[in-house]
């Protein structure tokens, strides 16, 4: 199968850490739900938990790319599911809800600046939620939103840099990253319920308490990890490992079935010369 590549037009100078972000849809109610009860969703509240969310991105050394509002996609606040970003290229996905699919046209009119682009293409589906990647390790869960074909075709394009792709099998809930998500340089948060541990054989592994199943995302930067203020058994369980939890309130993103990882995509670039 062949991918279209486009160039940077951007010169590469100084490394910068870039986060993409995009402002909470005023039709957010109306988005997709697999495995949660839909709940009311307070619209001011999402976004100025967004706000606060992207002040953490900022704090810890990222350059906001914020998207501007699209308020006919509901789900469009997730910009984490319409790629995976390595250091050599971008690939636009082609996420698994057919109403989603709209949302990859301005990430990557914006990521074109940074990367050469490759396409997840039809019948292909894959969601960049269902992507662990961890040096040049990619773990690709398998999922409704994201189909063998689709992995597959991440294979094929990733492997000629170097990097090796490993399907995961997920069991009740959306995607990899609510199951499982990097909180340091050899150390996993896991709800091993989901998914199976053995998966991940050679890393630390961290349970999530049992009284927050939802907990196993979070967002790792820099030697921090922003992570959802609704989980404080779990973000006691984390800081008694060493690690550094900046707490976000997240709760109203949550009733869409978003996490932390979910509301960017945080990439390292170049400035222009």
């Amino acid at each position: 199968m062949d991918f279209s590549l486009r160039r940077s037009k951007r010169q590469r100078k100084a490394p910068v850490l870039i986060a993409i972000t995009r402002e909470v849809s005023a039709s957010i109610e109306k988005c997709e739900i697999t495995h949660i009860a839909r709940q009311p969703i307070d619209l001011a509240t999402a976004r100025e938990q967004h706000r606060q969310y992207e002040q953490a991105l900022q704090r810890l050394g990222c350059r906001l790319i914020p998207l501007p509002e699209a308020p006919e996609l509901p789900d469009a606040v997730f910009v984490e599911d319409t790629a995976v970003i390595v250091d050599e290229l971008a690939v636009i996905t082609r996420p698994g809800a057919s109403s989603r699919q709209p949302e990859i046209e301005a990430v990557a009119q914006t990521l074109a600046d940074y990367r050469p682009l490759a396409f997840i293409e039809f019948p292909g589906t894959l969601d960049g939620g269902d992507v662990l990647r961890i040096a040049k390790n990619l773990f690709v869960g398998q999922t409704p939103r994201t189909n063998q074909e689709g992995i597959r075709q991440l294979q094929q394009i990733l492997a000629p840099y170097g990097y090796t792709v490993k399907g995961v099998k997920v069991s009740g809930c959306l995607h990899l990253k609510s199951a499982v998500t990097q909180v340091g340089e050899m150390s996993l948060l896991v709800n091993p319920r989901w998914i199976d541990p053995n998966d991940f054989w050679g890393f630390e592994l961290i349970e999530v308490h049992p009284d927050e199943p939802y907990a196993a995302n979070a967002l790792l930067l820099n030697g921090q990890v922003i992570f959802p203020a609704e989980y404080p058994l779990t973000i006691e369980r984390l800081r008694q490992r060493g690690i550094s939890v900046i707490p976000v309130a997240a709760g109203e993103l949550a009733k869409a079935e978003g996490g932390v990882t979910c509301c960017s995509l945080v990439f390292r670039s170049f400035e222009k010369g």
